[in-house]
C-alpha cells in the first residue's frame, strides 16, 4: 500500500492505495500520528482502496476518536465491497462517509 498526501492549511486528505490489512495499517497509522496535529478536517480518499481488514478499520476508529476532539473526518469514494464492511461492522454508523 502507499499514500498518497495533501495538506492545505487545516486540511489533510490521504488516499491509501492497494489494500488496508495487517500487513500495512501500521503504514496509515503513522502517517495519521505524524500529520494529524492541527488538522480540523481529515479527508481519507478509499477511490483507490481495494481491501479493508479488521486491522485497518482499527486505525480508522482510532483518526476518528482523535477527530472527534478536533475537528470533522469524512471517507469518501468508498467501494461496495469496503461499504459491505463498515454495514457488517456498524462502522457505517459511526464514521461519516460520503
Amino acid at each position: 500500500m502507499t499514500i498518497e498526501k495533501q495538506i492545505n492549511g487545516t486540511n489533510l486528505i490521504l488516499k491509501p492505495v492497494g489494500r488496508l490489512d495487517t500487513t500495512t495499517a501500521p503504514l496509515l497509522e503513522a502517517e495519521l500520528k505524524k500529520s494529524i496535529s492541527g488538522i480540523e478536517n481529515l479527508t481519507l480518499n478509499f477511490e483507490s482502496l481495494d481491501y479493508l481488514s479488521s486491522a485497518g478499520l482499527r486505525v480508522l476508529l482510532s483518526a476518528q476518536k482523535v477527530m472527534n476532539k478536533q475537528g470533522k473526518m469524512v471517507i469518501q469514494n468508498v467501494n461496495e465491497t469496503i461499504q459491505e464492511v463498515f454495514e457488517i461492522t456498524g462502522f457505517s454508523d459511526i464514521l461519516t462517509i460520503e
